[in-house]
């Protein structure tokens, strides 16, 4: 949500300049030199904007060095992978349910295990939905996100042209520009429905991604703990489950160390991992069947259907468990860069897994009466126990890859005002988007206990797991095509492939594992309804909020009103009055007044508000303009931030950045708009009309041009005394004191409303709002000098 996000401050964020002195030269402010040639055409708002340097890196994760990069793809292989890692533990005794009723079967399951892997992590992910990254950021949100940049989808009308300024905002569009990406475009903007359904499939995405986060730890623990019993008849059911239960708590309560230490501890055993189950494969695709090698051929698919009809069509339902955890690819991108995980999947993981399978499936082959435990009862007698540990150990770590994904996308939808307020924990001083949220970490940990409880085995788990794995992949596909079409601008014949080829693929594994719908299957749609409803209830209600408040903002001429009236009180010191409304003055404001005929000497509107991209950069988040007149000292500022921007900065507090900005604007402004006035204007070789200041930055690159130097001369002298005057105000004002004004909008419906809206506004909406986190731990303000402004809105 806009400015609702309590985030921890990450170490070592970059010191912030100081405040400029009143005798900074008024041609170099941040060390650059306006021309106001070209300033004249806009107003201050669009001035402070466009103060970005030509590149950054924040965010971005493109020019990070390759001993970094191989440092990442390392912890990479401990957080991402663990689940489609351990997915050889259960996917063949999850496809042959019945057993193997024809050896050649086993070669048709294993077709389909490579196409599989081959076609949906290693091309759709690894090559493909990596690149539509935001920023480095991954996920549903990450890809709404870069539609709702590149066409007005949003449902909240907070759009400014200045914030297509920010460098990190920019498309890197092809030259090719094609009619259908601007035919489709303007359909979605002007189909309120498209804008609706696109948002309502971004939150359902990212709560099947926490559904599978939910499942993802039952799953693997208890297919692994289970293998006890190959050794061990004394261990029962019951205490195979609550041996489960105890790693399940063990899990959840490490994730408060970080995904940094969190990586580099587990990434060593799931290396291990992978060097055995890779190892142990090849070995048994030697000794037992080297025919296997047959089963590259896709005829065998064909037969293997042919043979089983609708038996082997419900058994997709086992063999798409082989790409669980594959989301994690793209959710946990933030986590690492594009090409750590893309150096991990290809040198280690995906020749690791087809290895795994294809020992598997050549053991199978001599031993069709195995299958219910193949991966333990294919393990050569020396390494079953060595085996064993570290597959509990790795489906431990399995788990990790969706928590922190989840982590990652709860934090990018809160941001974007789909979620309720939260606190976000940066746990990496060395790398960004690595966080870590206390009360979602709960909320997992209690519901996986509870389906390890209820469930008990992993069949019954596995119907459910297929569901939320499947789901979240088919929605990535059809965002992943308006992206094509619109920003990537494919050729149209390669859009129809990926559409043929995967999405066909995507839709047959969706529709075997719905057919599972009353055998567990329903236990990630349950997950998602109650997300979703949480998500759809704060979204819509916030929206609601915000159009009251553009609809009853404060005209100027009304606040200049106000601020003349004889009757009110200037007091010295500098307010900082908090809002989300971005178009103008809230109405808050005006019932403050009304109340209390009192306001400070400098008073500065200061509207939170998340872009849709990752990052920021911290010289393009403040966005000033002045409310005429200019003696009322009246300000409104935007400040803007990514979604995975932190919003504490205790290196330097948020009011004494404010104040420098600040400083800066109105030293820049008076600057502007003295030589807007004064400077005589000259004709270039071609007859154009230009500044005196362009001119002479023209002069210093040897164009023949000439330019009142005495005038020049007079507006710098009247530049620095009007700023100085206007510094000294500001001084004074902060020296005096810094009042920090909240509004606190209670939410009721209005009168006349239908029972919907009612219990909507007044029950759903505010229950979430009594429970979650307060507006005034947003900034770190102090609260000796924290004055709450209450006001009701009837929607």
């Amino acid at each position: 949500m806009l400015g609702d996000a309590v985030e921890e401050s990450r170490e070592g964020e970059s010191q912030q300049p100081e405040a400029a002195s009143p005798s900074t030269s008024p041609e170099l402010i941040n060390g650059r030199k306006l021309s106001s040639h070209k300033l004249r055409r806009y107003d201050s708002l669009d001035v402070e904007s466009a103060k970005c340097p030509s590149h950054h890196p924040h965010g971005s994760k493109q020019a990070v060095e390759w001993r970094v990069i191989l440092t990442l793809a390392f912890q990479s292989i401990g957080i991402v992978y663990g689940d489609i890692g351990t997915s050889p533990l259960y996917v063949y005794p999850s496809t042959f349910t019945e057993g193997i009723k024809h050896n050649d079967d086993v070669l048709g399951v294993l077709s389909l295990i490579f196409y599989t892997i081959t076609l949906i992590p290693l091309f759709k992910y690894v090559f493909i939905v990596l690149r539509a990254n935001d920023n480095g950021d991954g996920g549903t949100f990450a890809l709404y996100s870069l539609l709702c940049r590149y066409a007005r989808i949003g449902l909240i009308p907070s759009q400014q042209p200045e914030d297509q300024d920010v460098s990190n905002f920019q498309l890197e569009l092809p030259n090719n520009r094609l009619i259908r990406a601007s035919r489709l475009k303007s359909k979605l903007e002007k189909s309120r429905f498209a804008k609706f359904f696109l948002l309502f499939a971004t939150m359902l995405g990212t709560s099947m991604v926490i559904g599978d986060g939910i499942l993802t730890p039952c799953m693997s623990v208890l297919s692994a703990v289970g293998g006890i019993k190959e050794a061990t008849s004394a261990v029962t059911e019951d205490m195979i489950v609550w041996i489960s239960v105890a790693i399940l708590v063990c899990l959840f309560a490490a994730q408060r160390f970080g995904t940094d230490k969190v990586g580099y501890t587990f990434a060593p055993i799931i290396c291990v991992w992978f060097a055995f189950i890779g190892a142990i494969g090849f070995y048994n695709f030697v000794k037992y069947d080297p025919g296997v090698v047959k089963a590259i051929n896709p005829v065998y698919i064909i037969d293997y259907f042919r043979r089983n009809k609708k038996e082997g069509w419900i058994s997709l339902g086992g063999i798409v468990l082989a790409i669980t955890g594959t989301e994690a690819l793209f959710a946990d991108v933030g986590h690492f860069t594009v090409r750590s995980i893309q150096i991990s999947m290809c040198a280690v993981t995906y020749p690791s897994l087809i290895l795994a399978y294809a020992g598997q499936a050549s053991f199978l082959r001599k031993h069709n009466d195995l299958v219910s435990a193949s991966f333990f009862k294919s393990i050569p007698g020396p390494l079953y126990w060595p085996m064993f540990v570290i597959a509990v150990l790795a489906a431990i770590i399995a788990s990790q890859a969706m928590i922190s994904g989840t982590f990652s996308i709860i934090q990018q939808s809160l941001s974007l005002g789909c979620f309720p307020r939260v606190k976000i924990v940066h746990t990496s001083s060395k790398y960004e988007g690595q966080v870590y949220i206390p009360e979602i970490n709960y909320l997992l940990m209690l519901a996986c206990v509870a389906i390890a409880l209820g469930f008990r085995t992993t069949e019954k788990i596995g119907n459910a797991y297929g569901i939320a794995v499947v789901f979240v992949m088919t929605l990535t596909s059809g965002f992943l095509v308006l992206i094509m079409i619109m920003i990537w601008k494919w050729n149209i014949f390669f859009v129809i492939t990926y559409i043929l080829v995967v999405g066909s693929v995507e839709l047959l594994y969706l529709s075997s594992v719905l057919s599972k719908f009353y055998r567990g299957g329903y236990l990630p749609l349950a997950f998602a309804a109650v997300f979703v409803t949480i998500m759809y209830v704060w979204n819509d209600v916030y929206r609601r909020k915000y159009y009251y408040e553009l609809d009853h903002k404060m005209s100027p001429e009304k606040l200049r009103e106000i601020a003349t009236d004889s009757g009110l009180s200037r007091m010295p010191g500098l307010a900082v009055f908090y809002s989300e409304l971005v178009q103008g003055i809230p109405p808050i404001f005006k019932h403050y007044v009304e109340n209390v005929p009192a306001v400070h000497s400098v008073l500065v509107f200061v509207s939170i508000k998340s872009l849709p991209i990752s990052k920021v950069p911290a010289e393009e988040r403040f966005l000033f303009r002045r409310v005429e007149p200019s003696e009322l000292n009246v300000f409104r500022c935007v400040v803007r931030y990514g979604y995975t921007d932190s919003r504490n900065e205790h290196d330097e507090p948020f009011e004494r950045l404010l104040y420098q900005r600040l400083r800066e604007f109105v030293m820049e402004e008076h600057w502007t708009m003295t030589h807007q006035v004064t400077l005589p204007e000259v004709k270039d070789d071609d007859g154009q009309l230009v500044d005196g200041l362009e001119n002479a930055e023209n002069c210093k690159n040897g164009v023949k041009k000439e330019i009142d130097d005495e005038a020049n001369d007079k507006c710098n002298h009247k530049a620095q005394e009007a700023s100085e005057r206007e510094i000294a105000v500001l001084d004074r004002a902060w020296r005096a004191g810094v009042v920090h004004l909240i509004g606190e909008n209670e939410v009721v419906a209005g009168k006349g409303a239908s029972l919907g809206k009612r219990v909507l506004i007044d029950y759903a909406y505010n229950f979430l709002k009594r429970n979650v986190r307060q507006s005034d731990r947003i900034f770190d303000i102090p609260h000796k000098r924290m004055l709450k402004v209450g006001m009701t809105y009837e929607l």
